[in-house]
This record gives structure tokens, C-alpha cells and sequence, in this order.
């Protein structure tokens, strides 16, 4: 089911969607042509598939304003495939008998939607507003042989239905899932060159949300800002001087009658360039033996100098679960004095400064950093990721002014991955 050649000329991201696939994914921000390449995709796909038949979602739909239809008759007219369809009030009839129509889900039941089953894609524009029932309800619904589902979206929150389907621990098999800006549409436009130059300079805030793909700002008087972060993230680390693996373990069970918290797993480095670097988030949730795998595990893929744990909370349980999976296991013991906010502060303040990146993009864990405020956590449960950050960075700074030496290698039997 693929699109004519010229299509996704804008950019070389676009290359990867010219095969079938079930699901084709593509997130990011303003200007990046997402939805273009969609539309012109489909307007392909109608003229090379007689009978083609699409659905154009969106979550809330009130008039076909709001839909994608006017810019799939503008692509057919610039694509030069006038003649070939019909332009209806409320459809697009394409060529061979086929139809593209334009619904919203939240107008639809679990038997209504049984009117799309025989649509070989559907296409769900801002997908980011997608509820959990409405996503639950669509996959299963296109169901005829080589049907695809399309989503674009400019990312939320990392809890967002969609980016959970697709950015979470197990993405879909058979799944193409591309990041797309704008600094990779080759048409990238002048005027839309200047408004992103314009909020650059006086909306700092949420630009790295409106044009980098990045999630929706921090809240109100939170400590950290996704800007800052976006701005000193690099793609890999220097040569390291010290490498820990900070752990947080979750207090709750589940024979408390909640849902457990996660246990933050962070690794992280300080470099010869006297900077910190966040290597890898292993974070979840598991049980005490699972976690403790985990974190042995991570602490041997980074040949890493010690684990990092907090001596307040379950300190003697942690050192004993970790030991007895790997005795002799270096452990660093740190002891909190004060609450998680106020310990947080001075790792923020290394973040203001350019003083740590992020290697890679870690999106739960920048998620809890943006909702931790001077007063406390704005979020959901326990920021489980950031607490085990701030001990991770806590131990390396400290120890800033200690001898310039990594430890070898060791020789130690390595700890199978566990989920």
C-alpha cells in the first residue's frame, strides 16, 4: 500500500512510511509536515488503490472544519488528481468506487464503529487528544487484509493514550514510529521560520512543546523547564570519571490496596569535562528481587563504581535484597535531611547552569521533573525517577574533588535482564 514517489519529498524521515504497515507512527512539533505527508499519502494510496476506503479521525469532531478535509482537496489539486475524485459536502469519493469520510470517535459506540471494519486505513489527526476507549475501540475496528492505522500528534504528556501505545515499554510489532521537527522539513517556510524565531525568544517556555516535539511545559513554579533540558541533552557522553546507578525503591505493595509506585533505577556519570550526564532510565515497577536485578543489571552494562542508595527509607531491606543477589556489591549510602523538593533544588540549579544533559531523551523521567515545584510534586504518586536523579547527582558532585580515577573492569558473573 504504498504512495507514489514524490511523496514525503519534504523530508527523508518520510522514507520509512513508503512501506506497509499495520501502524505508522509520527510525533513532533509545528512545521514538520506530519500532516501533509499523510494527506498526500492518502491521496496516493486512492489513486493507486481502486476502492481505496479511509476514515479521518479525530477524537472530537464537530464540523468537517475541524476534520482534514480541506487539506486533502487541497492536495489533490496540487497533486493534479482533480479529475479522478469527487468532492462531496460531507466525503471525498475517490477513484474505483471507494470514499474517504471524516468522524469523530467520541461520536461513536462499540457498535457504531463497527461501520468502519471494512476501511483499509484510518488516519487520526492530533492524536494526542485520543481517549483511552476511543483508542481501545479503533484498533480492533479496522480489521480488512493490509489495513493500516495512521497517528500524528504533537506530544502532551507522556501519559497521553497514544504515547503510551506507542513511546511506552512495548510498542506494537509490525510499527513504523518516527520523531519528526521542523529543522527536517526541507519546505520549511520563511513566515514559519520567523513565528518559531518569535516564540524562541519570547516564549521559552513552551517552545521546545510547540516546535520540538517535546512534552507540554512544566507546571506552575516547577524547578525544572523542558527547554533547559532539551537545550544541553547530547546524543552520547564523554569519557567518564565516575559512573553510579541511583536506586529508589518503591514503599507500597500491592496488599496495601494500591497500586504500587515504581522503583527509579537512574544511571548516571560525571565527566572529565566536569559535567553530569544522565546515561539510561531503568525505572519500574517489580518486586524487590526484580528491581534488584535490574539494577545489578544496569550497574554491570555501565561498568558503573557503585549503587546509590537511601539509608532513610528501607535502607538495610535494599542493601540486603541487592547483596543477595550480588555480595560484595559496592553501595553508597545517602541519608535524607530534608524533603524531596528541597533536595531536588541544587540538582535544578546544576541543570540552569549547563552543568547536566540528558543522553537521549527519557520521557517519564523529565515528565516528573517538570511537575516537581518548590512546594512539592504536582504529579501522580511518588517521582520515584527524579528522587533516585537527585541521589545520583547528589553522590557525584559530592565527590568532585577526589582523585581522578576510574575503577578497571571488574570480573564478576553477570546478572540476567529482568522485566
Amino acid at each position: 500500500m504504498g504512495p507514489e514517489a514524490r511523496i514525503g519529498a519534504a523530508s527523508e524521515v518520510f522514507n520509512d512510511f513508503m512501506r506497509p504497515s499495520r501502524y505508522k507512527a509520527l510525533y513532533g512539533g509545528r512545521g514538520s509536515a506530519k500532516s501533509h505527508f499523510f494527506a498526500e499519502a492518502m491521496i496516493g494510496n486512492a489513486v493507486n488503490n481502486k476502492g481505496f476506503r479511509a476514515v479521518c479521525i479525530r477524537e472530537v469532531q464537530r464540523s468537517l472544519k475541524e476534520s482534514s478535509k480541506r487539506l486533502l482537496e487541497d492536495k489533490i489539486t496540487a497533486l493534479g488528481f482533480s479529475k479522478m475524485f469527487t468532492v462531496l459536502n460531507d466525503r471525498i469519493d475517490t477513484p474505483g468506487g471507494g470514499t474517504i469520510i471524516f468522524q469523530g470517535m467520541q461520536d461513536h459506540t462499540s457498535e457504531s464503529v463497527k461501520s468502519l471494519e471494512n476501511f483499509t486505513v484510518s488516519w487520526c489527526e492530533e492524536a494526542q487528544t485520543l481517549s483511552p476507549k476511543s483508542l481501545e475501540m479503533l484498533r480492533p475496528t479496522i480489521r480488512a487484509p493490509g489495513s493500516e492505522l495512521w497517528f500524528n500528534w504533537n506530544p502532551r504528556n507522556a501519559s497521553d493514550p497514544v504515547d503510551v501505545f506507542f513511546r511506552g515499554m512495548t510498542p506494537p510489532d509490525d510499527a513504523i514510529i518516527s520523531r519528526i521537527n521542523y529543522d527536517q522539513n526541507k519546505y520549511f517556510p520563511d513566515e514559519l521560520e520567523a513565528e518559531r524565531l518569535h516564540d524562541y525568544h519570547n516564549n521559552p517556555a513552551r517552545y521546545a512543546h510547540i516546535w520540538l516535539g517535546e512534552y507540554e511545559p512544566s507546571v506552575v513554579g516547577a524547578i525544572w523547564d523542558r527547554q533547559t533540558l532539551h537545550e544541553n541533552r547530547r546524543s552520547e557522553a564523554p569519557e567518564l570519571r565516575r559512573i553510579v546507578v541511583a536506586v529508589d525503591p518503591a514503599v507500597t505493595t500491592a496488599e496495601t490496596g494500591k497500586d504500587p509506585n515504581e522503583t527509579g533505577i537512574i544511571v548516571a556519570g560525571v565527566g572529565e569535562d566536569r559535567r553530569g550526564y544522565v546515561l539510561e532510565d531503568f525505572s519500574g515497577h517489580g518486586t524487590p528481587h526484580q528491581w534488584a536485578s535490574k539494577a545489578i543489571a544496569a550497574y554491570d552494562k555501565h561498568e558503573a563504581d557503585s549503587v546509590v542508595i537511601e539509608v532513610n527509607q528501607g535502607g538495610d531491606m535494599v542493601r540486603h535484597t541487592l547483596q543477595s543477589i550480588r555480595p560484595g556489591l559496592p553501595i553508597t549510602e545517602v541519608r535524607a535531611t530534608r524533603g524531596k523538593h528541597v533536595r531536588a533544588e541544587p540538582i535544578s540549579a546544576l541543570y540552569s547552569l549547563g552543568r547536566i544533559s540528558h543522553v537521549g531523551t527519557f520521557p517519564e523521567l523529565e515528565n516528573q521533573q517538570c511537575q516537581m515545584t518548590a512546594a512539592g510534586f504536582e504529579g501522580d504518586g511518588s517521582p520515584d525517577r527524579v528522587d533516585a536523579l537527585v541521589w545520583a547527582f547528589t553522590e557525584l558532585f559530592s565527590i568532585m574533588t577526589r582523585p581522578n580515577k576510574r575503577k578497571p573492569p571488574r570480573d564478576m558473573p553477570q546478572v540476567s535482564w529482568m522485566g
